[in-house]
């Protein structure tokens, strides 16, 4: 009886250990399964970017090209330069014997900036006119005997043939004489060049010269001596973007900015276009003008010039970081309200740095992605940062 009562307290503990067993099994699976399946969702949630969106501005439309710079212009780097510039060299080789006129210096025209020794070329001249003094003796000589030659020839007391030959050593000693002289004439223009002398008025902007330095006229690797730049006048070169090269014409004002003069601005006026686009960069090559009566503008500085050219009509900027360069051309991503992605291809009119003017593609109305990511694709699907969708 007893043994009956064990084995029916042994089946029920096998049975309850059984179901205990089944039920952690099951309850096992279903957290692995939930697991799982909240793990895809997280997957599935982070292959979604999230970007931030914004509204295109609307661009200066119309306008005339007449209107204030500083209100509505085109701004872009320019380079300036001096009106006059020209490098000194040395024409004869030589040692420099002194300097005379040093960095900053103002120089009028034809002032001596140095003066050169040059051994070698006094001894030619010198040797030059002595050889000059001789065939100078030589031609009178000649001359002498010709005419006396031709005296006897009237007499019939000397051949006419002996006559011609005296008359054709004069000439040949004649044709000695001017070579020697021009070859006088050639050293003393040589010589003078030991005298370098400003070509006009201006400032010296730089110096090579050194005392004793030998300088060598006609190396290849040579550096002038001495730089002397016309500064009362300066020219500054733009190249501006072909879209907006139509509006400019000769007589334009302009206005400058320099980094070291904050504050302060310059008036530049057009004088003339290279009339002709840079396949390179797309640009026009422009000249401007501007007085310099104080010498604020230094030759080689950068400018930041703003032209009065009004924006395309209709056109719109956005933020730089949002185009997207492909092969077909630029292209803005754009977001629909359920976050699908629009891949646009756009125009561009000019690029102000942070902002860039588009001229067609775009409406105003779109939300842009601000920074997309380069593999971006039109059908993509984003999730648009809170709070970014804002003009």
């Amino acid at each position: 009886m007893s043994d009956e009562i064990d084995n029916k307290t042994l089946k029920r503990v096998g049975i309850g250990a059984g179901v205990i067993a089944i039920a952690a099994v099951a309850l096992g699976l279903a957290v692995r399964s939930g697991a799982s399946s909240d793990l895809a969702k997280t997957a599935q949630d982070a292959a979604i970017p999230t970007v931030a969106v914004a509204q295109p501005t609307r661009g200066e439309g119309g306008g005339a090209a007449g209107k204030d710079a500083s209100a509505n212009g085109l701004a872009l780097p320019g380079t300036v330069q001096a009106f006059n510039s020209a490098p000194i060299y040395a024409r004869t080789n030589g040692y420099v014997r002194k300097w005379l006129v040093d960095i900053g210096d103002s120089v009028r025209a034809g002032q001596p900036l140095a003066i050169l020794d040059a051994p070698e070329v006094d001894q030619q001249l010198a040797q030059a006119r002595a050889d000059y003094q001789t065939a100078v003796a030589e031609q009178k000589l000649a001359q002498s005997t010709s005419a006396r030659w031709a005296t006897m020839l009237d007499k019939d007391a000397v051949s006419k043939q002996e006559a011609e030959e005296k008359a054709g050593d004069f000439a040949a000693k004649t044709a000695v004489a001017n070579a020697q002289l021009a070859n006088v004439k050639r050293l003393e223009a040589l010589q003078g060049f030991t005298r370098l002398s400003a070509p006009f008025a201006g400032v010296v902007t730089s110096r090579s010269a050194e005392i004793g330095a030998l300088v060598t006229s006609g190396s290849a690797g040579a550096q002038p001596l001495f730089t002397v730049s016309d500064v009362h006048r300066m020219r500054i070169y733009v190249r501006v973007p072909q879209a907006a090269s139509g509006q400019l014409s000769p007589g334009l004002h302009a206005t400058l900015t320099l980094p070291e003069h904050p504050g302060r601005t310059f008036d530049a006026v057009m004088t003339r276009s290279s009339g002709a686009v840079d396949p390179q960069s797309g640009t026009v090559l422009i000249e401007l003008q501007a007085d310099n009566p104080d010498h604020a503008l230094k030759p080689g500085a950068f400018a930041q010039v703003t032209l009065p050219v009004a924006g395309t009509s209709g056109s719109v900027k956005v933020p730089s970081s949002a185009l997207l360069f492909r092969e077909s051309g630029p292209a803005i991503g754009i977001v629909d309200a359920h976050g699908k992605v629009t891949v646009r291809p756009v125009s561009i009119g000019r690029d102000e740095g942070q902002r860039v003017e588009i001229t067609a593609g775009l409406n105003g109305s779109e939300r842009i992605i601000v920074t997309p990511p380069d593999a971006l694709e039109t059908g993509d699907t984003v999730r648009v940062e809170t709070g970014s969708a804002k003009k």
